[in-house]
């Protein structure tokens, strides 16, 4: 088999190493980088572990064949473009299911990281090689196309314990039995998708401007950590209503805005009491937080220790 040729997405990206079953490239880009590891597991199949550290990706689809594609989103958060503007987001445990043709994508990660599964099927050779595999089964990938009306529109299915039984193990597999283990996976991810109904799912989509204004204000907020903004002086100063700011913020963070400054403050705290000897009183007050009893609190809720126990954890 040949491994898909992902350096047809650009020129920032180049192979690291290859084999007869595996591919491994690495993504570059002004504000991050990624890997992208990618295996051949049946004619026309190709399973792909994404790991970007990074916040926009653009890739220049020039193919020469047509693919179904299935996305998981393990961990972090993925921002789609759609035509006409409008922009959705993947989270922890989504997944999404559409096809890609010759044309330029864009997306970005918000949480500045994403980390997944991409599993895309050729038009062309994916449903030879399958029908040949799963006689008396009837699995057409042209069918799951039309099944989840996703030629022009992905179909997002949001987190649940059926999609996590499928991926959860494909990302702690030995690599001794990777290959099988994927052979097995993609068989039993088509066979679930066959017993899906495609029930129509609520998606938000908001546009670009929406979108500038909140990332606007993440990054304001994170600039200015040790400012503790009310949402009325968010919403005043970017000209954004309370309704829009606290869906788009959430639709394109994870979180409120309240819950994400926490967790960022309590991550940017963790890294100071890893790395520096300051007092946890100073930590606090670095951060915004005046009394060390809140901060305390705030801390654990976050990271499961209070600020002394998790220093003493990483001594």
């Amino acid at each position: 088999m040949k491994t898909l040729d992902l350096t047809k997405l650009g020129g920032n990206i180049k192979l690291v190493c290859s084999n007869d079953i595996c591919s491994v490239y690495n993504f570059t880009s002004p504000n991050g980088e990624g890997i992208m590891t990618c295996y051949d597991v049946f004619p026309g199949v190709f399973l792909q572990y994404n790991d970007f550290h990074m916040e926009s990706i653009n890739f220049n689809f020039t193919y020469d064949k047509s693919l179904f594609c299935i996305d998981h989103c393990r961990e972090g958060r993925i921002e789609w473009e759609q035509p006409g503007g409008r922009y959705y987001y993947l989270g922890a445990g989504d997944m999404q299911i559409g096809t890609r043709f010759k044309n330029s994508t864009n997306f970005s990660s918000p949480l500045r990281h994403y980390h997944g599964i991409t599993t895309a099927f050729s038009l062309d050779e994916a449903n030879d090689s399958l029908k040949k595999l799963l006689e008396g089964v009837d699995i057409d990938i042209h069918k799951l196309i039309e099944k989840f009306a996703c030629l022009e529109n992905p179909f997002v299915m949001r987190a649940h314990d059926s999609i996590s039984h499928v991926f959860s193990e494909l990302y702690r597999v030995p690599e001794s039995i990777r290959l099988p283990y994927c052979k097995v996976k993609i068989l039993e991810l088509l066979v679930f998708l066959t017993g899906v109904e495609p029930k129509g799912q609520e998606r938000s989509y908001f546009p670009r401007t929406q979108i500038d204004k909140v990332k606007a204000i993440e990054r304001m907020m994170t600039s200015k950590s040790k400012r503790h903004f009310t949402l009325e002086e968010l919403s005043k100063q970017y000209d954004i209503t309370l309704t829009t700011l606290c869906s788009c913020f959430k639709e394109v963070f994870g979180h409120s805005v309240y819950s994400y400054m926490r967790n960022w403050r309590m991550n940017a705290a963790a890294v100071q009491l890893r790395q520096t000897d300051a007092p946890v009183t100073a930590v606090a007050s670095s951060l915004g937080y005046e009394n060390a009893s809140k901060f305390s609190s705030a801390f654990k809720a976050v990271m499961g220790k209070t600020p002394t126990e998790y220093r003493k954890f990483f001594v």
